[in-house]
């Protein structure tokens, strides 16, 4: 089904399909394309009102029966690690950081496939093969990066391997990180590898000057999500606007079906660069 406002992109809503999350519900996803010049503006612009990004499309959900897909983001400025995150920090502090072009390598496909047969075997990406995995990591029209977490150590035990244990597919954003993807050493899981790739990032945007890490969607109820309510404070998109999670009492995920707005309305509601807010 297509909607679309005047002089704007062309938005979709997909079929509903089974939740990823949460067994027994459906999912359906708004999504437009990014392409051209206004590609970064328009990731920007929709990332802020809970959109991602996959590869050249930008999607948020929008099921009829639950509201339990919230964007979340950390306040930078105001994050102060607890004792558990600085032990994850320490226990780290050997790995090197580096940055890379979004050019996919050996290398990183290797660890993506060691970290999704591990960790997501039956997930709806576990078939990916390397062409797919290049296609994830290269084809972005937005401003866009690889950081990568070497162990100086590993490496100098492998002579063959140049010691990769995390990497994290990232978009620069006017006002933040969006973290689009990460995957680590299964191997190193007592060294919580996806803890310390998140802290990192909170210290990157940091060093940027940029006030918010884009985690992608917190969903109450789903053990595969709860790790990010640890990160404080946490910021969720909700109604239309972004608010501080209280853990203790988290919002309702049930919703009426006469309570979700038509989606021609979510459209006409989206604010677009350059366009002022209703």
């Amino acid at each position: 089904m297509r909607h679309s406002l005047p002089l704007a992109p062309q938005f979709y809503v997909t079929a509903p399909a089974p939740c990823p999350y949460l067994a027994g519900r459906l999912e359906r996803k708004l999504f437009t394309a990014l392409q051209g010049d206004s590609a970064a503006t328009m990731n920007d612009a929709l990332s802020q009102q809970g959109f991602r990004r996959s590869q050249n499309v930008i999607y948020r959900p929008t099921c009829a029966n639950c509201s339990a897909c919230m964007s979340a983001r950390i306040r930078v400025a105001d994050f102060k690690p607890n004792k558990w995150q600085r032990r994850v920090l320490a226990r780290n502090s050997t790995l090197q950081r580096r940055l890379r072009p979004t050019w996919a390598s050996d290398e990183q496909y290797d660890l993506f496939r060691r970290y999704l047969d591990a960790r997501h075997a039956d997930g709806g990406m576990a078939d990916m093969d390397v062409f797919e995995f290049a296609a994830m990591i290269e084809q972005t029209p937005v401003r866009s990066r690889v950081v990568e977490f070497v162990d100086p150590a590993a490496a100098q035990i492998a002579r063959d391997s140049d010691g990769l244990v995390g990497c994290c597919l990232i978009d620069i954003l006017d006002d933040g990180l969006s973290l689009v993807y990460s995957f680590y050493d299964p191997a190193r899981a007592h060294d919580s590898l996806g803890s310390y790739i998140i802290l990192q990032h909170i210290q990157i945007a940091q060093e940027m000057g940029l006030p918010y890490v884009y985690l992608g969607y917190w969903v109450p109820g789903s053990p595969k999500m709860a790790y990010k309510a640890r990160y404080h404070p946490l910021e969720i998109y909700r109604s239309g606007t972004w608010i501080g999670l209280d853990p203790d009492n988290p919002p309702l995920t049930e919703v009426h079906p006469l309570d979700t707005a038509p989606v021609a309305e979510q459209v006409a509601n989206i604010v677009l660069p350059d366009e002022p807010p209703a």
